[in-house]
Order: structure tokens, then C-alpha cells, then sequence
């Protein structure tokens, strides 16, 4: 944990200083003095510093060369115009001007700091894409913890970054130089955990042919992160609460005990407090891990974050797939209308599968999978010029009743292709005959365009009348999409009873 501040006091008066050093003692401050103020040169951070009887020019040259430190005066000689001079504190001292001027020193290292932060949050906003509410609310608990030496414990539902969250915590905290290494607690056979997290020594069991490292080991200085604690099982809870309480640990078969000098961030999706109640999980490890939790948001409760997700994907997948993609404005908004189960996990899966199907291509709902239409295609709605769609009305005629005989033919239950296909014409010869019979064409012409319109609307028709009206169980007969037949419906003036 970061230390606080001190104070530092630069006065020539051997008696001012004892006197500063009491005062600032008394409200809680700890203090440092310069004793010799020939050759000022401030390394140490410092809250702020006291100038009190120093020559004005010498008090001067100290403001000007310590830019990044904020000053106050303590005696009234003191005339300093500089940006990180803050202000004079009249005698006597009183507690309310002294604690006013600390704290304008304390925000003016916040304002000189804030290039720091801004690289801290720059950081923060590449690894958590969202701009929403609960992101920034994660990315203001992973700052304010960071720092700290204190146990987390990450929660949420599989697939909403939980590994991701504790990388940034050790990525923005004084152990980043140190390693991160992972631990999946259900991935791991509950006789080989032990080994696993405390290593063994040679000869320890069957197998053990030489001396192994465990986790907490290669953790050494950095930081390990247990995902899902919730299924180690009972005696291992108990052994690493021993580790946690008192930093030291054996290997397995060993007597020696080894310091423990690393952060434990936890991760699980389960209610732990439900198995606790269960006799599943202990109460004790509960609380010791429990000390700062950080809960990552489901995808479904900040939709409005999918636009940029699917850009920080994208440029995460695009490079291995050696393929671009784009998403139109609808394809998007469908996307942002689905509910997301698997929430950020199911994103980059979709994102890399899109990728594989349709690379350097345009995506629209209608190449989205099915599941994830939650718009109409507009596709449906483009007009082909004529000859085009004759034929195409042509063709879904003949392929609907080839996938179903039964709407031509309500005689043959099954047959060979041919048959079918005899059905096919049978019933197309039967629904024309007001232009024409079915051994030869009228020498005055027919209108083929409305012999296959009016046979469609017939089709059409008798489906709607043997599914009672309902729209979406006539298309699946005729099949075709739901949004088809309205449109067929529409274009024909024909009514449901839906």
C-alpha cells in the first residue's frame, strides 16, 4: 500500500522548524526538514513544502527550479509570483488555513499527475472498450485498487472479461514488471492442485521425478489470479486461506517454508455466497478474498458498447484472418438487439467466424446467422428487372412444391423425382386452364407473367386456409421466410387472420 506524503519545511530557524514539525504532527501530517538550504534540490515526492525564513531570492530560485511541487510560505517577508506558489499562512497557525492550504496542495499534485493518469487511463480504455456506465464504473475500481496490496475478487458471468479485468490490475499496479500468472481452478484435477499451486519436491509422490516450481513460485513479485475459486474443492480452500493469512507456504513432500510474496486476485461466476450456505465454500476464504470485489458487467446491460466492441475486435481478428470486414447500420443495430448469452466471448467468436465467411466483404442481417436477425433484411425488398424475376418466381414455384409434393398433389405421398416432378407440372397445367390446357399452347397466346402470379396467389391462398391464417406457419410450408410471404401478401392485397 502507498505510504502518505510528507511535508517537507524549509526554514533557516532551527526553532520554526520544531514548531512546523508539532503542529503538522499533531493534525496527522508526517514531516521532513532541510537543514541546509545552501543548495536546495528536492527528489523525494513530497505533499507539499513550507518555505518559512529563507531570503526572497533564494525562496525564488527554490519555486522556480521545482516546478512539480506546490509551495506555501510561512513568513510574511515571502513575496513569490509563481503558478505553484499557493498562498501564505498567517500567524498564529490555525487548523483551518493550515488544512485548506494542504489540500490545495494535494489537488495541485492531481492536476500535475493528470499526464500520468492519462496514460493509466489510455491503457485502461484499450483493455475495457466501453464508454457505458458500468465499463467506467470496472475501470474506476481497477484505479482506485490498484495501487493497494489488497485481495480482489472479480465476479460476473462467464465471458464478460474477468481474465481481462485482472490483467489491468496488475498491469496498472506496482507489481507490472513482476509476472501475471493464471490459474483455472476447475481445469485442474483436485489430487494435482496442490502441486500444482505450491510445486513439489523430488520423490513427493509417484511421478514426482524431480523438484517442480508451483504457481505461487513463478508468481514471485507479481501477481496470481485464480479464476473460477468457486470449484477448488474443500481441503485446498483450506490450505491456500493458510497461505493468505500467514504468506508462507511448503511444497508438497517439503518442510521448508517459502514466503509468499505475490497478489491473489480471484475470479468466479458462481454465486459464492449461495455455496457458503451449501457448505460448498469456505466462509472464512470467503471474507479474506472478498476484500475489494470488482463486479464485470453482463453484455446484454450495456448493448450501447457492441458498436465499439465490434471495432476492437475487429482490429484484434483481422490481422490473424489477413481479412477486413464491415457492418452496415442495421447489421449493427440487429446485433445490438440480441441478448448475448455468452456476452463478449460470443461477440469475438461471431466476429471471427464472420471473418472466415465473409472476408473483405460487406455484412449485413441478412449474412448475420440466424439468431442474431433481429431486423428485417431489406434484401427481400429489392426489385430485379423483369426477365430476372419471372424466372426467380419461376424457380421458387418449382422448388416449393418440389421440397413439398403434397401442395401440388395431395394424391402421392412419395415418389421418385421424377414423379415429383411430374406433380410439379401437373398442378402448375391445373391452376392455368382459364389461358390454356395442358396438352398445347392457344394459338391467340397466353400471359405467362399472370399465370404464374395467379398460381402463386393460389398457392399462397391454400396455404394461409390450411394453417387457420397464420402467417409464419404458411411460409414454412411454402418455404419461403416469413418476411417474404408478407411481402408477396402485400403486393397481392391478400389478408391473414392473424
Amino acid at each position: 500500500m502507498a505510504s502518505p506524503l510528507p511535508v517537507l519545511i524549509i526554514d533557516s530557524s532551527e526553532e520554526n522548524q520544531c514548531l512546523l514539525q508539532t503542529i503538522l504532527s499533531f493534525i496527522g501530517e508526517e514531516s521532513q526538514h532541510l537543514e541546509d538550504i545552501s543548495d536546495v534540490n528536492i527528489e523525494l515526492p513530497y505533499k507539499g513544502v513550507l518555505l518559512g525564513e529563507v531570503p526572497p531570492s533564494k525562496a525564488l530560485e527554490i519555486v522556480k527550479q521545482h516546478p512539480q511541487l506546490p509551495f506555501v510560505g510561512v513568513c510574511a517577508s515571502l513575496e513569490v509570483d509563481e503558478p505553484n506558489y499557493l498562498g501564505q499562512l498567517s500567524q498564529p497557525f490555525s487548523y483551518d488555513e493550515l488544512t485548506r492550504l494542504l489540500h490545495q496542495c494535494q489537488s495541485y499534485l492531481s492536476r500535475i499527475g493528470q499526464f500520468k493518469e492519462q496514460s493509466q487511463n489510455s491503457y485502461l480504455l484499450k483493455m475495457l472498450v466501453g464508454k457505458g456506465d458500468a465499463i467506467q464504473e470496472v475501470r474506476h475500481l481497477i484505479e482506485q485498487v490498484a495501487g493497494t496490496a489488497a485481495s480482489v475478487l472479480i465476479l460476473g458471468e462467464s465471458g464478460t472479461g474477468k481474465e481481462v479485468v485482472a490483467r489491468a490490475v496488475h498491469e496498472i499496479s506496482d507489481r507490472k514488471d513482476g509476472p501475471f500468472v493464471p490459474v483455472n481452478c476447475g481445469a485442474i484435477p483436485p489430487d494435482l492442485l496442490e502441486s500444482e499451486l505450491f510445486g513439489h519436491e523430488k520423490g513427493a509422490f509417484t511421478g514426482a521425478f524431480a523438484a517442480r516450481k508451483g504457481r505461487f513460485e513463478l508468481a514471485e513479485g507479481g501477481t496470481l489470479f485464480l479464476d473460477e475459486i468457486g470449484d477448488m474443492p474443500m481441503p485446498m480452500q483450506v490450505k491456500l486461506l493458510r497461505v493468505l493469512q500467514e504468506r508462507t507456504f511448503e511444497r508438497v513432500g517439503g518442510a521448508k517454508s517459502l514466503k509468499a510474496n505475490v497478489r491473489v486476485i480471484a475470479a468466479t461466476h458462481q454465486g459464492l455466497e449461495d455455496m457458503i450456505a451449501q457448505g460448498k465454500f469456505r466462509e472464512d476464504l470467503f471474507y479474506r478474498l472478498n476484500v475489494f470485489p470488482i463486479e464485470t458487467p453482463a453484455l446484454r446491460e450495456r448493448q450501447d458498447d457492441v458498436p465499439l466492441l465490434l471495432q476492437e475486435l475487429l482490429a484484434r481478428h483481422e490481422t490473424m484472418h489477413n481479412a477486413t470486414l464491415r457492418f452496415t447500420q442495421r447489421a449493427i443495430e440487429s446485433l445490438m438487439l440480441h441478448s448475448w448469452p455468452g456476452n463478449v466471448r460470443e461477440l469475438s467468436n461471431l466476429v471471427e467466424r464472420l471473418l472466415i465467411l465473409h472476408p473483405n466483404k460487406i455484412v449485413d442481417v441478412g449474412e448475420l446467422p440466424a439468431k442474431y436477425r433481429h431486423l428485417e433484411t431489406e434484401d427481400e425488398k429489392m426489385e430485379l428487372p423483369s426477365e430476372f424475376a419471372e424466372r426467380e418466381a419461376l424457380l421458387s414455384i418449382f422448388n416449393e412444391d418440389f421440397a413439398n409434393p403434397d401442395a401440388g398433389s395431395q394424391s402421392q405421398q412419395q415418389g421418385d423425382e421424377q414423379d415429383a416432378l411430374q406433380d410439379v407440372f401437373s398442378s402448375a397445367n391445373m391452376h392455368s386452364t382459364s389461358h390454356a390446357n395442358s396438352s398445347a399452347l392457344p394459338e391467340e397466346g397466353v400471359n405467362l407473367k399472370d399465370m404464374l402470379a395467379e398460381f402463386e396467389v393460389d398457392m399462397i391462398r391454400q396455404a394461409l386456409d390450411q394453417q387457420g391464417g397464420v402467417v409464419a406457419r404458411a411460409a414454412d410450408q411454402l418455404g419461403m421466410r416469413r418476411t417474404t410471404l408478407v411481402e408477396k401478401m402485400k403486393k397481392y392485397g391478400l389478408s391473414s387472420k392473424e
